[in-house]
């Protein structure tokens, strides 16, 4: 029996006389007659200098390399950008941010649309980067594997751990007298020892696990750190399994049906990640056409407990959660509990119960993942709100919070900068409601996250004393008593847009209710008088980011209401 042909695309590139100057191209960088016949397989790298979490990826690269040239692959890798939103924190570099992963996922699609690549392996690192790969794969539709760079190994101070979100908070203790200077700056020089994504259950692991409940990449590989040497092993693996792949005519929108997407909710939902999942896995669902909405969050919320003891909330970090079995440990109880769908298929070619079954289970004596039936919360803690402030949904991370309702008055602020000098200046006070609008996916534009204003304010003594609501987002980093994704946006005409200083604002998580004491008749006369604020940006990548981005409950995507 004649072997199958695996050049699904690129086979208009391998053949033909009229293709002699596409493969002169191409023997320029090193493919010999053989390599024509063979699946082309592209290595999405993400490699980048510029934030631990990426440094290490080129690495990889050429270890998936590897693997798909071991499996009778033609291997080529390429790259595509990185933002460290760790170093984007604070200031205007965060509006970049979230456009970065289209700008990630545009780049892939295009070069693996131009090449006529036949299979994919997308390597990713800090948080635009796996929900960006994934999103260029759902649209893609070819045979595919993600690999996530891995996490970060903690920092040491004093016999402690530290990290990232140590830094910032750090500065609000320095601000309040707590700390001096030159524990400031041994935080500063000890919180990131080195190669990978920022250690707690923030975005990039959040989405490295969610995208492994999703059945999308190697089983175990969300959890093993980065400066594992077996992180080399799995992008072998990767780059092999890419060919089985083709072989099975197994393509992702085969693996990323809306019950896997159910899974990855329900995982994220586990294990307290952040809010950012409700914006990346409703872009991604997109990508690959699967309808997913709040409600979906909702339906899965009100049955997964919150069972894993993991910062920012808890005490834990990714690397001590794969010492004690890893993120398929915790699926392996969550299948066992009946909250997973096990006949999804993955990846391995094999359904997710296959997987699993195979997977260790949790260290005995561990401590970090509770019992299903005595977790830290008997529901998930990312909680959908609505109400009149947010009319499409707000999202809060109730991990951690002893309070379920809060009551204050509006101190309203139209950019983070304002805000900030606020915060330092003292001028927010205990029971305070502090709101920071026009900072949403069209008026950012990019919907930069909040970290450095959360943890000023946790840092200053007022965590959970005080409520923040935007229509920005939060790093998985934040906690305290936040709500974001509030929409639509104030730039968008949303409510959030003619709240006044001093109106009431009641925000309740058990009724799910975000609202503000304000009459009726005087909302309507408000809305009357509003104006659309000017575009911050007039051109360039942020000014064709706010024209075309949609809304965040829709995923903020760029395609989506073309």
């Amino acid at each position: 029996m004649e072997d199958k042909d695996l050049r699904i695309r690129s086979k208009v590139i391998s053949e033909g006389v009229n293709r002699v100057p596409n493969r002169s191209m191409l023997r320029a960088v090193g493919f010999e007659d053989e390599d024509f016949k063979k699946p082309m397989v592209g290595i999405a790298s993400t490699w980048s200098e510029v934030t631990p979490c990426n440094v290490h990826i080129d690495g990889l690269a050429r270890e998936a390399k590897t693997g798909a040239a071991s499996n009778g692959g033609a291997p080529l890798i390429f790259n595509t950008i990185t933002v460290s939103d760790g170093i984007a924190m604070g200031h205007e570099g965060m509006n970049y941010s979230l456009p970065s992963r289209e700008v990630i996922a545009d780049s892939i699609e295009t070069v693996t649309g131009a090449e006529r690549l036949d299979g994919l392996v997308a390597i990713g690192g800090c948080d635009k980067t796996t929900p960006a790969c994934m999103m260029a794969i759902g649209r893609l539709n070819l045979p595919s594997v993600y690999v996530y760079g891995g996490t970060i190994q903690p920092g040491k101070l004093n016999g402690k751990d530290i990290d990232i979100v140590s830094s910032f908070e750090a500065v609000g203790q320095y601000q309040e007298g707590q700390i001096n200077d030159e524990e400031l700056y041994q935080v500063e020089c000890h919180a990131c020892p080195g190669a990978g994504a920022c250690g707690g259950m923030y975005t990039a692991n959040t989405m490295a696990a969610a995208v492994e409940a999703l059945g999308m990449s190697i089983p175990g590989s969300s959890s093993t750190p980065a400066i594992n040497k077996y992180k080399e092993t799995e992008c072998q693996q990767a780059g092999e399994m890419v060919v089985e792949l083709l072989k099975q005519d197994i393509y992702p929108r085969d693996i990323m049906t809306k019950k896997a997407f159910e899974n990855a909710i329900t995982v994220v939902m586990a294990l307290g990640g952040s809010t950012n999942a409700f914006l990346h896995l409703t872009a991604i669902a997109h990508s690959a056409g699967v309808d997913l909405s709040y409600e979906d969050f909702e339906v899965i919320r009100e049955k997964v407990p919150h069972i894993a003891d993991l910062k920012p909330s808890g005490k834990y970090v990714m690397q001590d959660l794969y010492e004690i079995g890893g993120v398929p440990a915790v699926m392996k109880e969550l299948l066992a509990g009946g909250l997973l769908h096990g006949d999804c298929l993955t990846v391995t070619g094999r359904t997710l119960a296959e997987n699993l079954a195979e997977a260790p289970a949790l260290k005995e004596g561990q401590v970090i993942i509770r019992p299903l039936a005595e977790p830290l919360k008997p529901t998930g803690p990312l909680v959908v709100l609505r109400g009149n402030l947010a009319p499409e949904g707000a999202v809060a991370k109730m991990s951690g919070q002893k309070i379920s309702r809060f009551e204050g008055p509006a101190r309203v602020y139209d950019s983070e900068e304002a805000a900030t000098i606020a915060i330092g200046n003292n001028e927010i006070k205990e029971g305070d409601v502090l709101v920071l609008r026009n900072v949403g996916p069209k008026g950012g534009p990019g919907m930069p996250e909040m970290l450095s204003i959360t943890a000023m304010i946790v840092g200053k003594g007022l965590g959970g004393k005080v409520a923040l609501m935007t229509d920005g987002r939060f790093s998985g980093g934040s906690h305290g008593f936040v709500i974001g994704h509030v929409a639509p946006e104030a730039a968008a005409g949303g409510p959030i847009g003619i709240l006044q200083e001093g109106d009431t604002v009641v925000i309740d998580s058990e009724t799910q209710e975000i609202n503000m004491q304000v009459s009726t008749e005087e909302l309507a006369e408000r809305a009357r008088n509003w104006t659309a604020p000017e575009p911050r940006y007039k051109t360039g990548i942020l000014a064709k980011y706010a024209k075309l981005v949609s809304s965040s409950a829709q995923g903020a995507v760029t395609d989506k209401n073309l």
